[in-house]
């Protein structure tokens, strides 16, 4: 049970793992580097990933002849009995059934559309530490209640129902827009409430009536309450309050007359110093040019919450060098902190 698969690989065999690896990894590494959200990196990881597998499928359908090449990534609790198919907890969170597009797209789906404004939420360390949770969390739930069973499970709903029952966690009434009935913009609660409760009821039908699914329904269990049960620890000292209610990510709401409040709130940034200068600090090169468009132009709320956004991306904190978040209050956005706000809270409000 320990001998890998993948040591009978021959070249061509290696060939395709290794454009499947790339496929994956190269979007999420873009993304750290291009200080995009990695949400969509890893949307965009598991599209092409699936692409390499599907092309799998194709040319072996042509008749040439492959050994097959995911079969050490797939999690078959029964395995788990040798360490080293241990990784297939967390690999099989990568790769999808190449018979069900549907199983990639619905993932995703998820993933995108909900993981973006939850990592502006947390910041991108935060939040891929509640992505594994949620991955590896499924993993587990699958394998506790299939111990000894040879079926394997692969895909990536265990992250992506874990980033729902975080977001259900951490701030419940944002509102994202999601295909929920209607494209629109739906309450946290409500989508993941429907989520989670669906596969419940689907769970109910296939393990308490004795069903059969292809589903790993208590693998999406188990990321949700995964990850919904870390959030509280992983979101602690972010840029944002757990259950601050401001609108959600990107803006207070989708009302101009929101907007014109809090302009109307805002402390004058032009006639005081940032917070490089009234600590007695040199600024740093990479931000002055920010810093002088901020005063300049930041007398918009969605002008200043942008270049806000930008300098909390490009600087630490001066005197903890912790990362900065951008805290949005009524009273207009602030450079903050992650790590203690008391370091620094800029502008200071009243």
């Amino acid at each position: 049970m320990g001998q890998l698969y993948l040591t009978t690989f021959g070249a061509s065999e290696w060939i395709i793992l290794s454009v499947w690896i790339l496929a994956v990894v190269t979007p999420v590494a873009y993304s750290l580097r291009n200080k995009t959200p990695i949400a969509l990196g890893i949307s965009v990881g598991l599209l092409l990933g699936y692409i390499v597998q599907y092309a799998f499928v194709v040319m072996a359908s042509y008749g040439l002849e492959f050994r097959f090449v995911w079969f050490d990534f797939w999690l078959i609790p029964e395995r788990l009995d040798s360490v080293v198919y241990y990784p297939t907890l967390f690999t099989a969170g990568f790769l999808h059934s190449m018979s069900d597009v549907t199983h990639v797209l619905g993932n995703v789906l998820v993933i995108a559309l909900v993981g973006i404004p939850l990592e502006q939420r947390l910041g991108t360390k935060r939040f891929t530490v509640v992505y594994l949770t949620g991955l590896l969390g499924g993993s587990i739930a699958w394998v506790l209640f299939n111990s000894g069973s040879e079926t394997p499970s692969w895909g990536a709903s265990g992250a992506a129902y874990g980033l729902l029952g975080a977001y259900l966690s951490g701030w419940p009434r944002d509102e994202i827009p999601f295909p929920l009935i209607l494209i629109r913009p739906w309450p946290v609660t409500i989508i993941a409430l429907f989520y989670f409760g669906f596969e419940l009821v689907r769970a109910f039908n296939t393990v308490g009536l004795g069903g059969y699914s292809t589903v790993a329904h208590m693998a999406h269990i188990g990321g949700f309450v995964a990850a919904y049960a870390v959030l509280p620890l992983v979101a602690r000292g972010g840029p944002y309050p757990l259950g601050v209610v401001d609108g959600g990510p990107k803006g207070f709401g989708p009302s101009r007359a929101g907007f014109d409040q809090i302009k109307s709130t805002m402390v004058d940034v032009s006639d005081i110093d940032d917070p490089w200068t009234e600590l007695g600090l040199d600024v740093p090169k990479n931000l002055r040019d920010p810093l002088r468009k901020l005063k300049e132009a930041g007398d918009e709320a969605e002008t200043r919450i942008a270049w806000m956004e930008h300098i909390a991306e490009a600087a630490d904190c001066p005197v903890c060098l912790a990362p900065l978040g951008m805290v949005e209050r009524r009273t207009g956005p602030q450079l903050q902190c992650s790590k203690e706000p008391k370091h620094l809270s800029w502008p200071k409000h009243g």
